[in-house]
C-alpha cells in the first residue's frame, strides 16, 4: 500500500490526503506548483515514439497546487471517535490511562441533556469506568477532574489525526510546524 501524499494550497497550508492516482492527475493538469519531501512513488508512463524514452513521473510526499478552486482549507472539520482517540492520544481524559481504541467511549463534558453540544471543545476519550462513573453529571457535581482540556484542531491537526497510522517523517514534520498550542501534544 503507498503511503499517501499531503496536498498543500500554494500558500502552504494542508488541504488534504491524496491516493498517488490523483496526485498524477494533478501533475498532469499542471497544478502543482512545488513540492517537498522524498519521493513515495515512481510512475512509469509510455515510451516516446521520437526519443525510445520511458516516461517516469517522482511522486514525493508533499505537492502544493495552485487554482482557485484548490486553495481553501476546510474551516470544520467533522468530529468522529477514530479522530477524537487520537487527539486524546487513547487516554481517557480522566483517569490518564492508555487504551486501545476499542476501549475507549466519547463523553460529553457538559452532557446533552443538559445543553452541551457534540464538538470537540465538549467531548473528550473516557474509559467505560470513568464514563459510566460520570454519568450524567457535570464534572463539579461528582468531583472530577480533566488531565487535559479538549480542543478543536486546525486543518494540519486534523490531516495528522486523520492519517495518523500511516503519515510520513518528512509530512509530520511539516504538520507539526502548523500546530496550535494545543495540538503540540499529538
Amino acid at each position: 500500500m503507498s503511503p499517501l501524499i499531503l496536498r498543500l494550497n500554494a500558500a502552504g497550508q494542508p488541504i488534504e490526503w491524496l491516493e498517488w492516482q490523483a496526485a498524477v492527475c494533478l501533475y498532469a493538469r499542471e497544478l502543482v506548483v512545488w513540492s517537498l519531501g522524498d519521493v513515495v512513488r515512481q510512475v512509469k508512463g509510455g515510451c516516446s515514439r521520437f526519443t525510445g524514452q520511458r516516461s517516469i513521473m517522482e511522486l514525493p510526499s508533499i505537492i502544493a497546487c495552485g487554482g482557485e478552486r484548490l486553495a481553501k482549507p476546510r474551516a470544520n472539520y467533522p468530529l468522529s471517535n477514530p479522530t477524537l482517540f487520537a487527539r486524546d492520544r487513547f487516554t481517557c481524559m480522566y483517569c490518564a490511562t492508555h487504551f486501545p481504541a476499542g476501549q475507549l467511549t466519547r463523553d460529553h463534558i457538559v452532557p446533552l441533556s443538559k445543553g452541551g453540544a457534540d464538538r470537540w471543545e465538549n467531548v473528550v476519550a473516557a474509559c467505560r469506568r470513568c464514563n459510566q462513573h460520570k454519568a450524567n453529571r457535570l464534572l463539579e457535581d461528582i468531583e472530577m477532574e480533566l488531565v487535559a482540556l479538549p480542543y478543536r484542531p486546525n486543518n494540519a491537526e486534523y490531516l495528522a489525526l486523520l492519517n495518523s497510522r500511516r503519515i510520513l517523517g518528512d509530512q509530520m514534520e511539516f504538520l507539526r510546524s502548523q500546530f496550535s498550542k494545543n495540538g503540540q501534544r499529538l
